[in-house]
């Protein structure tokens, strides 16, 4: 298996209640084993590895934020939630930096046995305040994942911490596809999708992405704010942030729970 490889695609985000409002754009992403990363920039111009360039991929933007081992703060992450795995590989997939800049809203790590079974997943979630949070679940090694997980990091001031999410999850292969259904005592009132489709990492890619979608991880946050202004003119709610720590992590479970 190649060490790293790009996802293209399209990601669609609608809110249900209590202010229907629904946006999409386009993004690719790297999917790179996190303990193979030299190799998967060997040969490249256009990716560096832990160093400024067009494109760039930097372990400290994740895990544990100190540029430590990416692997160590998984099967930390592992053992903190109860979920048992080999952890033979590792692959992440998350924005690249570009000229320097990036935010992932959510990076997935897929953790895989030595036969390259699913055996769980983290999904790491950012907000924009400096805070972070790993949902882990556990993975049946099936062609489209079920996990679920309950709501306990503050995301948006639009929506409250509380009910919980819903994954449906492929993984990756020629295609990714992942909806997140957040619901309320039963009822959804978020949904979240993504459609992606595999692609060689050259710098030939890498050119047609950078001609096509300079500023894309820079446009993630500015979309960001923009529809939040949307949604405020709509006269959603608007709630403050509640205290909490700068990084956590919670379990999930394969399988729906109650919300």
């Amino acid at each position: 298996m190649r060490p790293a490889w790009l996802y293209v695609g399209r990601t669609v985000h609608q809110r249900l209640a209590p202010r229907p409002h629904r946006f999409s754009y386009g993004l690719f992403q790297l999917l790179v084993d996190i303990d193979r990363l030299r190799e998967a920039a060997a040969g490249l111009k256009l990716l560096r590895i832990g160093r400024f360039g067009l494109f760039s991929f930097h372990p400290s933007d994740h895990g544990a934020r100190d540029g430590s081992p990416l692997r160590g703060w998984v099967e930390k992450q592992l053992l903190a939630a109860g979920v048992a795995a080999s952890a033979h590989t590792i692959r992440l997939m998350s924005f690249p930096r570009i000229f320097g800049f990036v935010f992932n809203p959510l990076s997935i790590f897929f953790i895989h046995d030595k036969s390259g079974r699913l055996e769980a997943v983290i999904y790491e979630v950012n907000n924009t305040f400096g805070q972070t949070h790993a949902y882990v679940a556990p993975a049946l090694g099936g062609v489209l994942e079920r996990q679920s997980a309950r709501k306990v990091f503050y995301v948006s001031p639009f929506f409250r911490v509380e009910g919980g999410y819903r994954f449906y999850l492929t993984p990756p292969a020629e295609r990714f596809r992942l909806t997140i259904v957040k619901e309320i005592s039963g009822q959804t009132d978020f949904v979240a999708s993504q459609l992606t489709q595999r692609r060689p990492l050259t710098d030939g890619r890498l050119l047609l992405l950078s001609l096509s979608m300079p500023l894309m991880t820079l446009g993630v946050v500015a979309a960001i704010h923009w529809q939040a202004l949307r949604l405020w003119i709509k006269g959603a709610p608007f709630g403050a942030r509640p205290a909490g720590p700068k990084a956590g992590v919670s379990a999930g479970q394969s399988g729906f729970a109650s919300s």
